[in-house]
């Protein structure tokens, strides 16, 4: 029960400072927070993530390129151009680690107001703070699986961040409705979407990228917008007027 308890807190916290802080503030600018809640949710990402920790500005950065482009052969995640979901991660990784390690031209009107905090990036990306969560997550379950097969899901665990950006970006754009035609095959992923915690309501979001709300039906929900509704009222974020649902 404690193993499936932490499994659900580990895919839930991820996912939600993916969606909310890299996805939603560093990569759209949906709302903005002082410099304490900035750090504050710096480190929460990086407790959240542990061994897949992403780092936001390449997430961003390689994010607006991907709205820029999506589909055609400058989109660096685009499933039209692999022929299975592991060289989609491949390439998806690859352009990513391009970007952190600056081994990319980087655009100055594309990253602006992307948050940085390089002092702790040197910290959160180390492979010493990723071995120090991997073996956080080993104890955890040396202490309390049940049995010896629970171990085989411990890579869920290592490689989180990665596996929701496969299903989101992956099958987002293979399988699901659309409630907007758009020259992209974005899909939504809607009631498999309220375990993405938003996320996967993906072609209203390429269609109205701005909006923080990504529901846009009377039976879709994006969880991750009524959190930050609560944020924004507890005055710990500021949702920007034309964010606003």
């Amino acid at each position: 029960m404690i193993i499936l308890v932490f499994i659900l807190l580990h895919w839930y916290a991820s996912l939600f400072f993916q969606t909310v802080f890299l996805h939603r503030y560093a990569a759209h600018s949906m709302f903005k927070m002082n410099r304490f809640w900035e750090k504050a949710f710096f480190i929460a990402t990086w407790i959240a993530q542990g061994t897949s920790y992403l780092n936001p500005f390449a997430y961003a950065y390689m994010h607006r390129i991907h709205h820029m482009h999506a589909e055609n052969e400058k989109d660096p995640h685009s499933p039209e151009h692999s022929g299975n979901i592991f060289s989609f991660m491949l390439k998806t990784y690859d352009y990513y680690a391009k970007i952190k390690n600056r081994d990319l031209a980087i655009e100055k009107e594309l990253s602006m107001r992307i948050p940085r905090w390089e002092k702790f990036e040197k910290i959160s990306e180390s492979w010493l703070s990723r071995l120090m969560w991997a073996g956080v997550y080993i104890a955890i379950y040396i202490l309390y699986a049940p049995n010896i097969y629970f171990f085989f899901l411990l890579p869920v665990h290592f490689f989180m961040s990665p596996i929701h950006g496969a299903i989101i970006n992956w099958f987002s754009h293979k399988i699901g409705y659309k409630n907007f035609k758009q020259d992209n095959h974005s899909t939504n992923l809607f009631p498999i979407e309220i375990f993405l915690g938003g996320e996967a309501l993906h072609n209203n979001h390429h269609a109205q990228p701005w909006k923080a709300n990504f529901a846009r039906r009377w039976f879709e929900f994006d969880p991750s917008y009524v959190i930050m509704r609560m944020m924004h009222a507890l005055k710990i974020i500021t949702i920007h007027k034309n964010a606003l649902k």
